[in-house]
């Protein structure tokens, strides 16, 4: 994971570029207190995440799903009293904006860290799959919450069964991400962005924004 500050932005980089930044179990430990440090830093008004090299996360790393299934489900690990399962699920209580520049493929965990950031950049060579459902696997992590109220229910169905590949500008189109830049555009965009928020709306403001908005998406 590489962190740096700047203007009133984080910017997390994954950076295992030769694996397309598929995430091992320290990873996903120094992206937790990545996000935590900013989200504690004052200065830090919202978080940009993305990859290293041509990917965004191809999910977790096949040394880790090989790990998880000889343990069984029984080794599985529970979250803490009060915290949101899921891989990332953290995010939506990060009380700042965070920010997916999504690079490249972003896949099964991947997605799932692009799914559950609040508002979403892609690059013309992002492409984006669930894949779940090719593994035998459920609709993990939260991706079964926020897909339907994303892009609706049948659209979601269809994403989770296929698996297949969605491209940026499908991804456009049906409501996946918010804005398509080219490769090069990309973080600046999105820090871009995060900076425009820092210098037009209170932070305050958008911490209880953020919070109503998905408390009352779990509402009737």
């Amino acid at each position: 994971i590489l962190y740096e500050v700047a203007d009133a932005v984080a910017t997390i980089r994954l950076n295992r570029p030769e694996k397309l930044n598929a995430l091992t179990v320290p990873m996903l430990r120094s992206l937790r207190e990545a996000v935590d440090e900013a989200a504690a830093d004052p200065h830090v008004v919202g978080v940009v995440i993305t990859g290293a090299g041509r990917g965004f996360c191809a999910g977790l790393d096949a040394s880790v799903l090989a790990e998880t299934s000889a343990q069984g489900s029984g080794a599985r690990t529970r979250e803490p009293e009060g915290e949101l399962p899921g891989l990332v699920s953290y995010l939506l209580r990060v009380p700042k904006p965070v920010i997916a520049a999504v690079n490249g493929p972003a896949a099964g965990g991947g997605f799932v860290l692009a799914a559950l950031s609040d508002v979403r950049f892609a690059s013309t060579q992002a492409s984006f799959t669930t894949v779940f459902s090719k593994r035998g696997l459920i609709a993990e992590h939260g991706t079964s919450w926020i897909l339907p109220r994303l892009l609706g229910a049948g659209r979601a169905l269809e994403l989770l069964w296929s698996s297949r590949r969605v491209s940026a500008e499908e991804a456009l189109r049906i409501g996946l991400v918010e804005f398509v830049t080219t490769p090069e555009e990309l973080v600046a965009r999105a820090q871009e962005f995060v900076r425009d928020l820092a210098a037009n709306v209170s932070p305050g403001s958008l911490r209880e924004t953020k919070r109503l908005v998905y408390d009352h998406l779990g509402l009737g």
